[in-house]
């Protein structure tokens, strides 16, 4: 069995993880885990930007008050506060970085607007704001010798106390090295879960197959405290192509005066929502989906050609070349669009430190629940999420871990690993029953849990996911593990807190809808599940 020490575990390469990285690595010795030979996680493929009040007619206050409207209520209000009061720090942190945005002719960091958002405050690269901001931190952290990659190695389980009280600690992860096909143990003083979303649960998700719930289902499993999973956000605006299935149409061209329109050219997002195409998000899926249903189209139309090309090439040039090669000219033609799974706004419970409730472990990103992003996450909050706790998380660790002694793995820490690696060889019909349950849970997942629901649906899918999960946890414990298997598993777990956390809620509000309990109640409650 081969052992690995570091000060630091990161699990996950996105902008969180890279960030928590570079902040610690002048005192610790850090460690990123990567379960694919470079990072492929959401945080590349972002391409609107971090929203961060820079104009002299905007404020903090502005930012907190859209950011709570768009939260339907369940907003934590001092998670939003401390973020945003920190949104100008940060940025001022990735310019230090070498972070390349885009600026107006007055050499001021150019300003975009998007959904939910009553003032231009979105600092971006172009359209492609997630590959610059991972390129550069990625350059900045294969220079650093205070940074250890490890890639090709997918997370198992958080090692802990096995304990489910207040005292419960970790001391790192079991992880999977997919080139030798061995069970590793890597240990440190802090873990930090960098792992991102979970929204490859559902069928159509613009997300990188990489978001398979990972750092949620396995904190979960140790013992973390996990809230408002039933809020999973569907990005409004997916292209619908058979060649381009998780590309998706930023916020920032329904900002800049994108329409939608039906097949027939008939605008209607007048008819959902005075702010119309700049209608949160939750608000904006569910016209779509129900125009969708209601005429039976399997997609509508997002149309921008009625700006001037060069606007149209000039501000959104990756979004055009990526159309235009599969056939579709935005500055002739609408494109076609359909809503898709995004943004998890749930997730595992953590304070303003980023601290879970077992001891030593964090989360940042996607993966945690802040606070931040209640019912409904308003747009380019996100990336400024990461950035926030990534320092926030470090500065703590900083002070409070880093200066105490490591403590030793417990003994059962051994054992576990000596069982993984008792597993006998796959089947063909083990590969054939993986590749069924995957495709099953996601359909399941998509129909029953989807944009719009209601109690008899969330049963079955309740039901189905219970028999998915006993058949995967026979194949963890009888097959050599492997990324699918390991990744269904997650998804599985993943699944069920969503639906979990969907029953629990006899409300609409945000992202969840419910055909059967319409309306607000009159005090919005996190569903915490421990």
């Amino acid at each position: 069995m081969h052992s690995n020490n570091y000060d630091v575990l990161i699990i996950g390469g996105g902008s969180a993880g890279l960030s928590a990285a570079i902040r610690l690595s002048a005192y610790a010795k850090v460690c990123l885990l990567y379960k694919t030979d470079i990072p492929a996680g959401a945080s590349y493929w972002a391409q609107g930007g971090i929203a961060v009040p820079l104009r002299p007619d905007d404020s903090t206050q502005s930012h907190i008050q859209d950011t709570l409207i768009a939260g339907a209520g369940l907003c934590n209000e001092d998670s939003v506060k401390f973020v945003v009061e920190n949104a100008k720090q940060q940025l001022e942190w990735l310019l230090e970085q070498g972070v390349e945005l885009t600026h107006s002719a007055d050499k001021t960091l150019h300003l975009t607007k998007e959904g939910g958002h009553s003032m231009h405050r979105i600092v971006h690269s172009n359209d492609a704001t997630g590959a610059a901001i991972q390129s550069c931190l990625q350059k900045n952290v294969y220079a650093n010798p205070n940074i250890t990659i490890k890639n090709n190695y997918i997370a198992i389980d958080l090692i802990t106390d096995n304990s489910q009280c207040q005292n419960n600690s970790c001391y790192g992860v079991y992880a999977l090295n997919q080139e030798t096909k061995e069970i590793e143990i890597f240990s440190a003083k802090a873990t930090i879960l960098a792992t991102g979303g979970a929204s490859r649960v559902y069928l159509y998700s613009t997300n990188p197959e990489v978001a398979s719930g990972d750092g949620i289902a396995m904190g979960y499993r140790a013992g973390c405290y996990v809230a408002n999973m039933e809020f999973n956000q569907f990005h409004p605006t997916c292209l619908y192509h058979l060649q381009s299935r998780t590309f998706l149409l930023t916020e920032a061209l329904r900002g800049e005066g994108a329409k939608l329109k039906l097949p027939n050219g008939e605008k209607f997002m007048h008819k959902y929502h005075h702010l119309e195409e700049l209608a949160p998000r939750d608000i904006v899926a569910r016209a779509i989906d129900a125009e969708m249903k209601k005429s039976s189209l399997d997609y509508v139309h997002l149309d921008i050609s009625h700006q001037d090309p060069k606007f149209i090439k000039n501000h959104f040039p990756n979004i055009y070349k990526h159309c235009l090669s599969i056939g579709i000219d935005l500055t002739k033609e609408p494109a076609p669009i359909v809503p898709a799974a995004h943004y998890t706004c749930g997730g595992l419970q953590v304070n303003l430190n980023a601290q879970t409730n077992i001891n030593n472990l964090y989360a940042i990103g996607e993966v945690s629940h802040t606070g931040l992003h209640g019912a409904n996450r308003i747009a380019s909050n996100s990336l400024l999420e990461c950035f926030v706790f990534s320092d926030k998380a470090s500065q703590d660790i900083i002070k409070n871990v880093l200066p105490l002694n490591q403590k030793k793995l417990p003994l059962h820490a051994y054992n576990q690993v000596t069982l993984f690696s008792l597993h006998k060889n796959p089947s063909a019909d083990t590969l054939l029953t993986i590749a069924h349950n995957w495709d099953s849970l996601r359909r399941t997942m998509w129909d029953y849990v989807g944009i719009v629901r209601n109690q008899n649906r969330l049963l079955k899918a309740k039901r189905r996911v219970e028999l998915l999960a006993e058949e995967i946890d026979d194949l963890f414990n009888t097959v050599p593990l492997s990324k699918d298997i390991l990744e269904l598993r997650n998804l599985i777990q993943v699944s069920a807190l969503i639906i979990k956390s969907a029953l629990l809620r006899k409300e609409s509000r945000g992202l969840h809808y419910s055909l059967d309990y319409p309306n607000l109640l009159p005090k919005a409650i996190d569903t915490l599940i421990c």
